[in-house]
């Protein structure tokens, strides 16, 4: 099957940028407890729900994937980059990490507790994010969480904004809007944490984190 051309260019732009975008996104990671709020709620809701897997799609080099097995949770990681994949392996070897793409996952209907899309979905044209959601929704368990971050976008009327990420070509998304298809998609939003714009000290660009459940 013929992928589309915003995959195959994602992917050969992380191969080959790999090595650098480590370096900088465990940094920013680490050095902002922002970012870590919302999947230390989520990391606690899905073990409070019993002892479910967590999928950490765009897992990247596995910073996330690693942490969320500090906060108790069985997680797996899962990349549309082979390179970014073999790092991953290389530096969590005690964990599993396979090269898939979020919006066709390798993974059984129903069966997850969890889903982390952890600044992933920004490489998704607009047109294609719903067929994205509606994957998440069906390898969660009904009651399954669903936690997304993503730049924000503020437009009443637009989904979203493409900007030049330092990687491949981006987009920033509508909170409310991105809420919208999540119900669509049969995922009711919990909870969202809004990063005022001035947090983010490269774009200035709100910065979004949603969580939601897929109906029970």
């Amino acid at each position: 099957m013929t992928e589309p051309d915003f995959l195959v260019a994602t992917r050969a732009a992380y191969d080959a940028s790999a090595a650098l975008y480590v370096e900088l996104v465990s940094e920013t990671f680490l050095s902002n407890p922002l970012d870590h709020a919302m999947i230390s709620v989520f990391a606690e809701l899905v073990r409070g729900a019993g002892d479910g897997l967590v999928a950490d799609v765009g897992c990247g080099p596995g910073h996330v994937t690693a942490h969320l097995g500090s906060l108790g949770v069985t997680a797996f990681g899962v990349d549309l980059s082979p390179e970014m994949i073999a790092i991953a392996r290389d530096a969590h070897p005690g964990l599993r990490f396979e090269v898939g793409r979020m919006e066709a996952l390798d993974v059984e209907d129903a069966s997850l507790a969890g889903v982390l899309a952890n600044y992933s979905i920004i490489h998704t044209p607009p047109e294609r994010l719903p067929v994205t959601l509606a994957e998440f929704h069906r390898v969660l368990a009904p009651g399954g969480l669903l936690l997304v971050a993503f730049q924000g976008y503020d437009h009443p009327s637009e989904l979203a904004e493409a900007f030049d990420h330092k990687v491949s070509l981006a987009y920033r998304y509508s909170p409310d809007r991105v809420a919208e298809l999540l119900l669509k998609a049969g995922l009711t939003e919990v909870a969202r944490l809004i990063c005022a714009p001035g947090e983010d000290r490269l774009r200035g660009f709100p910065h979004a984190h949603l969580l939601a459940r897929r109906t029970a």
